[in-house]
């Protein structure tokens, strides 16, 4: 079933919405949660939130991409769950390790100041990435946005650990810089 279609039944109110998302996107989601959160249990639920969030949210929304739409709605929620189950420090995770690089950069702030603010850094974040080589950037997404470790990356993109290692902190300097040249930072 297409996007279109499953909007509309969100849209009617239609249970069935649900049960075509999960068909359609559900494995794709357990994956992206269980690399934040390390549990299959915990994915299953971070499914079950971001269809429940998506039930609650169509309308009025009207997601253009639908499948970006959910992907977000549950890296968010697996992302919280991460949280919430490791309260201290947590270096050796890989969710964990790619939220502190980037946090470096762009600051998590509770207390941002406007909306517009938070869509100005996310147009410029999005801005670098289109002008980067198209490897470059899939090793970025895949890194700070699917939380892989750089163990797979380096299998998926056949480059060494240390070269893997060495690009991203090389892009996190290059965003920095045009973050600062776009007075962001």
């Amino acid at each position: 079933m297409h996007d279109e279609a499953i909007l509309s039944l969100f849209e009617e109110r239609n249970e069935q919405a649900i049960s075509e998302s999960e068909k359609q996107y559900g494995a794709l989601c357990r994956s992206v949660a269980r690399d934040i959160t390390g549990s299959d249990a915990d994915a299953e639920e971070c499914l079950n939130d971001a269809l429940l969030a998506a039930w609650n949210a169509i309308p009025p929304a009207k997601p253009q991409n639908f499948c970006a739409y959910l992907l977000r709605l549950v890296r968010n929620s697996a992302i919280n769950r991460y949280h919430a189950a490791h309260t201290e420090k947590r270096s050796a995770a890989n969710v964990a390790a790619s939220i502190d690089e980037l946090a470096e950069i762009i600051p998590d702030r509770g207390d941002v100041v406007s909306e517009i603010e938070r869509r100005e850094m996310l147009a410029a974040v999005n801005t670098f990435l289109q002008g980067l080589p198209r490897k470059q950037r899939d090793l970025f997404v895949r890194r700070y946005w699917y939380a892989d470790d750089i163990a797979a990356l380096s299998q998926m993109f056949q480059m060494t650990q240390s070269h893997v290692t060495m690009t991203l902190s090389r892009l996190r300097k290059r965003l920095k810089k045009y973050l600062g040249k776009e007075g962001l930072l």
